[in-house]
Order: structure tokens, then sequence, then C-alpha cells
């Protein structure tokens, strides 16, 4: 977990965001290369009819891209910082892209009361079935404090940002790192505060991973916009060892955010990493990620139902890695429930797979009604913190090959925790793809406070052959649909 930013990381990306866009491929827990070679690319979005000669007011073209199959579209580029409200149309013919790093908005500080002077509102409003791509690291969006994006899809036309290599069918299972991300920014309450001040405090706030930027304040509520219906694919990008673009980043994003349906696929580093905020989540797909899918940290405290994760067989780490890094008066503790989580073996190359759920610096994790399986080893506490803070499993059906990670590390604390409530520790997968088998559907589902939460009678992501949430809009889960 790598919540504490320092001020050269922010200068060297801001150095690199002036080369323009470039791949450099670099070591560390996620494999930061862009792989390429066959496959079917990106799927989604504009195209087909004749190419128009221009962009639409308010885009640079930048001419043309061929896509897979041969389809000629025209580029039209976003301006490198959005103001006002910036509507991406559906047009025949165009496809969008973003070069360098791409402000919505500027930041207007933790204050919604009081804006910082000077700084402007953006708001990106995305049209379903639109298409964006980066052509490299160092392109990416960021979503200020005080601004938004409302990137909204259909089930059956999606939002996609993508790579250039997607568009152009060159992409295979391995591609990643082929451009930056997405990376949102709100004012909510987060753990990563200045020396001195305790959360929750208007006062905490914290320069993002991966670029130059802040998050952070003390508005529960505070609203980034909405992301429905949207697939962002072959992202993630190294600035400095430690310091990455995530697939998306959502940084002290409030819970008036609405986030559904929403797929990371082949990120480079996490697939979604909340640091702090309060954001909400539901129909969540997270699928070939090199380091760790699912990564809550800073005192994030939001509620997520209905999520499949599912590793590729030559890339990703853990599935659920769970900090609470900063000020331990804000801990970390997201409540999840209805998760499959399907982790990959030692087969493959890169890095060595680990832990299903890995919790540490004080994480209080609630799970329920979940799965995870295929993992080394599913289930992990590495500190006594994590344990004082009680974390809450209940009904999770653990199917690995060691079920508890014997480090020497809580590993007394952590069989019991996962022994008091309706778990299985010792069971075995009968998964269909994603969907229940006979085992899973066996299990009693234990009711999940908050009203959040939709009452289910299984447990799992995919109830049986009927639950086909999943469809249309995503790629790589239903039968016959590829990435």
């Amino acid at each position: 977990m790598r919540y504490s930013k320092i001020l050269l990381a922010g200068a060297a990306a801001l150095a690199l965001a002036a080369c323009g866009s470039s791949e450099v491929a670099s070591p560390g827990e996620g494999n930061f290369g862009g792989g390429t070679g066959g496959g079917t690319g990106g799927g989604g979005g504009t195209g087909g009819g004749t190419t128009p000669a221009a962009c639409p007011t308010g885009f640079s073209n930048v001419g043309t891209i061929t896509a897979a199959g041969g389809t000629v579209l025209r580029n039209c580029q976003l301006p490198a910082l959005i103001t006002g409200n910036l509507v991406v149309a559906n047009t025949t013919g165009v496809i969008y892209s973003v070069s360098g790093r791409t402000d919505v908005g500027q930041d207007r500080g933790a204050n919604p009361a009081v804006p910082l002077a000077g700084a402007q509102q953006g708001i990106l409003t995305i049209e379903p079935g639109v298409r964006i791509f980066g052509s490299g690291g160092l392109d990416y969006i960021v979503v200020n404090r005080g601004s938004q994006i409302f990137a909204e899809g259909t089930a059956t036309s999606p939002v996609v940002f993508t790579s250039r290599q997607s568009v152009e069918g060159t992409t295979n299972v391995d591609s990643i790192g082929q451009w930056g991300g997405l990376v949102i920014l709100g004012r909510a309450p987060i753990a990563a505060c200045p020396a001195g001040v305790t959360p929750p405090n208007i006062a905490c706030e914290a320069q993002v991973e991966g670029t130059s930027a802040f998050y952070g304040g003390n508005t529960v509520a505070d609203n980034s916009g909405r992301l429905r219906y949207v697939r962002l694919q072959h992202s993630g990008f190294q600035i400095l060892p430690g310091n990455e673009l995530n697939g998306i980043t959502m940084a002290g994003v409030g819970n008036g955010t609405t986030v559904e349906y929403l797929q990371v696929h082949n990120s480079s580093d996490d697939g979604i990493e909340p640091f702090g905020g309060t954001v909400n989540m539901r129909y969540v797909i997270l699928t070939g990620n090199d380091d760790d899918s699912f990564d809550t940290d800073t005192g994030y405290r939001g509620n997520v139902q209905f999520m499949i994760i599912r590793q590729r067989a030559n890339g990703g780490d853990r599935m659920f890695e769970s900090s609470s890094a900063g000020n331990q008066a804000l801990f970390t503790r997201p409540v999840i429930s209805n998760v499959t989580a399907i982790g990959r073996s030692s087969a493959g190359t890169g890095v060595a797979p680990g832990d299903g759920v890995l919790l540490n610096t004080g994480h209080a994790m609630q799970l329920y009604n979940s799965v995870v399986t295929g993992s080394p080893t599913c289930f992990d506490i590495d500190d006594a913190a994590t344990v004082t803070n009680g974390p809450t499993f209940n009904s999770v059906f653990l199917t690995c090959a060691t079920t508890f990670r014997a480090d020497g590390n809580q590993d007394a604390a952590t069989s019991g925790i996962f022994a008091t409530g309706a778990n299985n520790g010792s069971g075995t997968s009968t998964l269909n793809g994603v969907t229940n088998g006979a085992n899973e559907t066996a299990r009693t589902p234990t009711a999940v406070p908050g009203s959040f939460f939709t009452s289910t009678t299984y447990i799992g992501a995919v109830r049986d052959a009927a639950d086909t949430w999943y469809a249309g809009w995503s790629c790589g889960i239903a039968a016959g649909s590829t990435c």
C-alpha cells in the first residue's frame, strides 16, 4: 500500500507528461510492459459509415486511426483542460483520444463552500457507445475536486476507455499498461492527514498516487458524477517505483457519486483502488489485473455489492489487498457482499500469485456472502491492529489449496476470526465459470447491515444461469465474449 506521496514523484510525473505519449516497461509487483499481438481489440463504441472530415466543436482533429477490421475513424482529441460542460457525443465515424494528462476542471480545494480562488469547474459528459483511447502510459484523465464525470453507457452500448492498440486490434490476453487510466478525486473523509490533524477533518488532504493532484476533505456525500456501464481496459503506468497509475483510482470520492456496472480489465497495477472516501459500488467486474484487483486504503468506508474478480493465468497478485495506512482514528472499513473471486494458481509467468484476501495495518473489512477460490492461499491477516479493529466474515466460502497463510503473523487470530461467522474454509468449488454451482448454492447467506444492500437468497456474485447482469456491456465473462 502506497498512500504516502512525495512532491518529487509529482514533479517527476509533470516532467514525464511533458514528453508526450510513451511506454516504459518497469518492474514491480505489477508488470508495466505493454503486450501486443493477436486478439480481438476493444469492442464497442463508434464506427462505421463515412469518416467525417472534421471533429465536433471543442475537440482537436488529430487525423485518423484505422480500427480493427479496416474502418477508418476520425481521431478527435480531448482538450488538456476541460472547463464548463464538455459533451463527448457518439458520432458516426468518430473516436476520441487523450494525449498526456487530461484534467477535468482544476482543483477547487477541500471545502465546497469556499472553493479555491480562480479554480474552474469542469464537467465531462460521455454518451453511450463512445470510445476514448490513450496511446501511452502518460495519457490519462484526472477528475479534480469539485468537478464531475458523467460516463453513462447502456447494457448494449457501454462507454469504453481503452488503448490505441486495442482500437487497432493488436492486443492479446496479456496486454497491460498501454495507457494511463482514470483518476477521480473527491472531498470525502480520508485518513491521510497532515501531522497533528485527526480525521475526519476538512484539513485531511493528501497528494494522490500516480500524479500531482490532491484529494480529501470532510464531505461524506461529495458527488464526483456517475459511472454506469463503463469498461476500462489495458491501462496502468509506473511513474516511480511504488507510485503508479491504477486502472481506476478513486481518492476521497464521496457517496453522492454513482458507480455501477463497471469493469476494469488488464490494468498493469491495481484494478480499482479507493484511497479513503465513502463511494459505494454495485455490479463491478475486475479481470486480468496485474497487481491487486481491489485495493482499499487510507480510511475507505464505502459499500460494495455484486463483484466478479478473475485473475488471468499470467498475471495477478492478490484479489483483495486491504490496508489502513494513515491515521487510525479513521481506519479502513469497507462493507462488501456477494463477491465471486477466482484467483490463479502458481502456473504462468511474471509475479507469483498472492493471497485471495490480505488484511494489514489496521484494516477491518466486513465481507459477506462471498466466494474466494483458486489462489494458493485464500486468507491472511498480517498485524494485530487489524485484529483489534474487528474484521467480520459471514457466509464466506473459501476453496484454496491452503485456507490460511501460516507466516507467523496473527495466524491463530486469522482462523479464529473466520470461524465466528457462517463460513466454510474447506469446501470444494463447483463454480461454472462465474456462476454458482451446487456447493455454492448450498451455502446460507447472511443479512448485511445497511440500506445500500439488496437482500439476496444466495452467496456469490452470480446466482444461476438466468442471472446475467454482466452480459452485453462487459468483456470476457459471458460465453463467447472476448476482450
